[in-house]
């Protein structure tokens, strides 16, 4: 499944490839992203790291650290 990622601070947007039931947090991680120093919204609302991903989710990494 696709899903779109929009590094605000970066001011970049990626595209990735991800498997089924990924979670935002090991989405996080492979980027190598500490969860800790980011908020992030999956399609216009703010959700926890555990929620799981769904195909053309869009998601918004606002770093706060």
């Amino acid at each position: 499944m696709r899903v779109k990622i929009l590094l605000e601070k970066e001011n970049m947007t990626k595209n990735l490839e991800v498997p089924k039931g990924r979670t935002i947090e090991s989405v996080l991680k492979s980027l190598k992203i500490n969860p800790q120093t980011v908020i992030v919204s999956k399609n216009g609302e703010v959700v926890p790291e555990q929620d799981a991903l769904q195909d053309k989710d869009i998601l918004k990494i606002i770093r706060v650290k």
